[in-house]
């Protein structure tokens, strides 16, 4: 499994969110750089966003999801986060609606 895991839930239907595009960057010396991509499943979930061979450092991370599927009023959303320890495991959940969304360190 992937060090950085994501889940979206569509909370306006109660129901994993299928198909939402993500992408995972890395900033280095002020640069954002993608480090993994992928697209949610039938169960609303990435287990595998961190791309093969790349190892996490401490630093700053951004995800991007692309929810306009979800929500017109929302079409991108970006969760920015700060990893410390590399060793550790980070789940990023995003629950959606169409006009409001939250998020939270998961386990």
């Amino acid at each position: 499994m992937s060090p950085i895991t994501t889940h979206v839930l569509d909370t306006a239907h109660g129901r994993p969110a299928a198909g939402v595009p993500v992408t995972l960057e890395y900033q280095y010396e002020g640069i954002w750089t993608a480090i993994g991509r992928g697209a949610t499943g039938d169960d609303g979930r990435i287990r595998d966003l961190v791309a093969t061979g790349i190892s996490l450092r401490p630093g700053n991370y951004r995800i991007t999801f692309a929810t306009a599927a979800y929500s017109s009023f929302f079409p991108s959303i970006e969760v920015t986060f700060v990893i410390e320890d590399t060793a550790a495991h980070y789940h990023i959940p995003l629950l959606l609606s169409p006009f409001g969304y939250s998020t939270y360190r998961g386990s």
